[in-house]
């Protein structure tokens, strides 16, 4: 959803703050869905609305409700006349109607919603009911409340620098130069100067600093993978889902562009922007031609990043709330599994395998991994570590490194 929103924006002269204020609307509107369309069921008697009408109740009530700056008479002003505008002037009557209701009512109506954060959790936070229900079961209430509370909050946007072509002292010079504040950040599995929050910048494509690859954007959840990987420079490694290249162009980094990876990914079209990532940060030991390598290769390390419900991303994904179900979780495990066994007949005696998902569920994390180990006895656990928004103030993600033994 974000790419096609963006791909709009920029056929769209906008002023900056007028692109932060529709990225605002669109991505504030779906997160909130669940509770916009209760509001508008008060008033319809779950009667079925056409599409238009519905959106344009659900960007105004957003608006009303949950953004300070836009005066309610404004919301509903422009509300009616786009409808009007669009030909449905009956229903720019109705809609002139349930939003002036909403808005005599606006401070009882505030309080409902606030109530729901104690009450009903699906309504108080806009999460599907089965998932709070799945949350509030392992983690408590609190943290549930913590954890959704996270998921409708903007992301902060952080930037990894690219070791094989810059420093921090380097880039925040060259930054300072662009316009571009940034403040130095420090997780405990970290190494020091890696990390920047992006404060205050143009437009990431019309930097030069990010065309030349001085910086990778990057949560630092997702750095955590390639550092227990502990590839050493000289090393054969394997990503085996490796696209988009955030992973991978960190381990080219760590490798010092001193060995040798192949990435791979299950949609092998992805892997365009494998190629194009590492060329822009010059990850020149990154290859995604598998005839690079002998059939029978066989890998130092391999990196398992394997596709996930993405429940620990969930405020950067901001549609996956309403595409997520029980089965896709419990399916998506069988997948986790098959990869973690190739990636098994891939490893060197001695070799490491990494396997990560960017989820908060034990089906996909914890139980993945007993079952490897259960039917891979030469296999041992060195470690596992899990991230979460509640903990450790990013995205969720889950971490475990296996040793095949001898």
């Amino acid at each position: 959803m974000e790419t096609i929103l963006e791909e709009m924006l920029q056929k769209k002269e906008l002023k900056p703050e007028d692109r932060r204020f529709v990225q605002e609307l669109v991505y504030g509107t779906v997160r909130w869905q669940l509770t916009l369309d209760w509001l508008i069921n008060q008033r319809t008697g779950d009667k079925p609305q056409k599409p238009l009408v519905q959106n344009l109740l659900r960007l105004a009530l957003y608006q009303m409700f949950w953004l300070e700056r836009v005066p309610s008479y404004a919301a509903v002003n422009e509300s009616v006349e786009i409808c009007k505008r669009r030909g449905f002037v009956p229903q720019a009557k109705f809609i002139n109607a349930v939003l002036r209701g909403y808005s005599r009512e606006a401070e009882a109506t505030r309080q409902k919603l606030m109530t729901f954060r104690e009450t009903n959790l699906a309504l108080g936070y806009s999460h599907p009911e089965w998932l709070c229900r799945r949350w509030e079961e392992r983690f408590g209430k609190e943290q549930t409340k913590s954890l959704l509370g996270w998921n409708n909050s903007p992301p902060p946007t952080y930037a990894r620098v690219n070791t094989l072509k810059s420093t921090a002292e380097q880039l925040e010079k060259i930054w300072s130069e662009e316009g571009v504040e940034a403040r130095s950040k420090q997780f405990e599995w970290l190494p020091r100067d890696i990390l920047f929050e992006m404060v205050k910048y143009p437009p990431l494509a019309s930097l030069k600093s990010f065309r030349d690859g001085l910086f990778y954007i990057q949560d630092p959840s997702t750095l955590l993978a390639p550092l227990l990987l502990k590839a050493k420079p000289g090393e054969a490694v394997l990503d085996l889902c490796a696209a988009p290249g955030g992973k991978t162009t960190y381990i080219a980094a760590l490798l010092r562009n001193e060995g040798r990876v192949l990435a791979q990914d299950l949609e092998p079209s992805r892997l365009k922007m494998v190629d194009e990532n590492a060329a822009r940060v010059g990850a020149i030991c990154i290859t995604t031609d598998a005839t690079a390598f002998p059939a029978d290769s066989s890998f130092d390390r391999v990196l398992v990043d394997a596709p996930c419900s993405n429940t620990g991303v969930m405020r950067r994904r901001i549609e996956l709330r309403w595409r997520i179900t029980p089965e896709e979780i419990i399916r998506l495990a069988k997948t986790q599994l098959s990869l973690l066994k190739q990636a098994a007949r891939r490893m060197r005696i001695g070799g490491t395998i990494v396997y990560s998902t960017c989820s908060l569920e034990r089906e996909e994390n914890q139980a993945v991994t007993r079952e490897f180990l259960a039917g891979h006895t030469k296999f041992k656990l060195e470690s596992e570590k899990e991230l979460s928004p509640m903990k450790n103030d990013v995205d969720g993600a889950y971490c475990a490194s296996f040793i095949y033994a001898r």
